[in-house]
């Protein structure tokens, strides 16, 4: 193992990594006190090659890196990689790795577990088990223990011995096209931006009136935009239910913040109390224009809900008989879509799902397919 902590050190790691077919990679960051995570530690191990790499070290340049992980030759293994690749994404200008290879999706294609964690992964594939002693270690802090560095070493250490099993039993089973797919998502570059305008969505909307949508759109903007400038968590700019105060209160001047209890002592002085009433002057003089369309729900079918609990069994009996996750193959949502209409636009309706899984929920559902008990086993046969 070695420890990485000048630019020359990262660019010969970097070269020798290159030179091989596959390399594992992941990181350590925090992010309790910042809106963007704080990468700490970057790991990658490729055939002898394992390396610690420490983007804190002054002077250290990532680019060597980030030029390896642009390298479409070398395939880049990661477990669970959402967050790995929005900390590259953020601080690399957009990289998005490519090409990437999931374990925790591989394991859900080989019929491994729903989102399989990494230490039962590696222990069902490798039989090795993994001390999770240093799994809460401050990675910022410096020097790393040797236990610590050990523990995080080990991340991209069995993550290389994984990789080729797991290629070797999703080629069998004819399912490397199935990961491919899920990896189109992953590599998307919309996966990763955070666009304020967008922030409302993750609220709940506890009204409908077009004055009231168009204010919380428009304080949810201003404290994504308050975050991201500044680096704070969301919640530490404004509590959730602090936009819902602000949205049923609808300052237009900045006066009208003072007393509200979701907001700081004099926060109405502040230049963010500014900004607050920038964002929300437009959307209060035109809240028709400004308010997000909010669709109403469908309306479900008479039975719905018996259809739902109909194909969640369908779902696990196919689960079960192919050997894959159901959550790979389907969501709740997506049965909830299909029971509603045939033509649901979901994932469990289009390629290799629908092929496995939707075609006998659609038929399910037109009573051309029927299911039963038989020793005490679930089957489905045709009608």
């Amino acid at each position: 193992m070695e420890w990485i902590n000048s630019t020359s050190g990262l660019e010969a790691a970097c070269d020798a990594l290159r030179q091989q077919d596959f390399i594992a990679v992941d990181t350590e960051f925090i992010r309790e006190s910042t809106f963007w995570p704080q990468l700490c530690l970057i790991q990658a191990a490729g055939g002898e090659t394992e390396v610690l790499i420490d983007p804190l070290a002054d002077g250290l340049d990532l680019e060597p890196f980030w030029d390896l992980m642009a390298d479409d030759r070398v395939m880049k293994v990661f477990h669970a990689p959402r967050q790995d690749l929005e900390i590259f994404f953020h601080m690399a200008g957009g990289l998005i790795p490519a090409p990437i290879f999931d374990s925790q999706v591989a394991a859900m294609a080989i019929g491994l577990g729903d989102s399989i964690a990494y230490d039962k992964l590696v222990k069902a594939v490798l039989d090795r088990s993994i001390d999770k002693g240093s799994r809460f270690t401050d990675w910022s802090r410096r020097p790393l223990t040797p236990a610590q560095s050990g523990y995080a070493l080990a991340d991209v250490t069995h993550l290389r011995d994984l990789y080729p099993t797991l290629r070797e039993r999703l080629e069998t089973a004819g399912r490397m096209g199935w990961v491919a797919e899920e990896m189109d998502i992953l590599t998307d570059p919309a996966t990763y931006e955070q666009h304020p305008e967008n922030a409302w969505q993750r609220l709940k909307i506890r009204k409908n009136s077009p004055k009231w949508l168009a204010a919380l759109k428009a304080a949810a903007a201003w404290r994504e935009e308050e975050a991201q400038t500044r680096d704070l968590p969301r919640q530490r700019v404004v509590k959730d239910e602090g936009l819902y105060e602000i949205a049923h209160a609808a300052p237009q001047q900045v006066d009208e913040l003072k007393g509200m209890r979701a907001l700081p002592r004099g926060f109405e002085r502040s230049k963010p109390a500014e900004r607050l009433i920038a964002r929300l002057a437009p959307a209060l003089a035109d809240p028709k224009a400004h308010a997000p369309d909010i669709p109403p729900p469908p309306r479900r079918p008479e039975g719905a809900s018996a259809t739902v609990e109909l194909l969640k069994v369908l779902l696990k009996l196919v689960a079960e008989q192919e050997g894959v996750a159901s959550r790979l193959i389907a969501t709740v949502p997506d049965l909830e879509a299909i029971a509603t209409s045939d033509t649901a636009d979901v994932a469990a309706l289009r390629g290799w799902r629908r092929e496995l899984f939707g075609e006998r929920a659609l038929l399910l559902k037109q009573g051309k397919v029927g299911l039963s008990l038989e020793n005490g086993r679930v089957t489905a046969k045709s009608l």
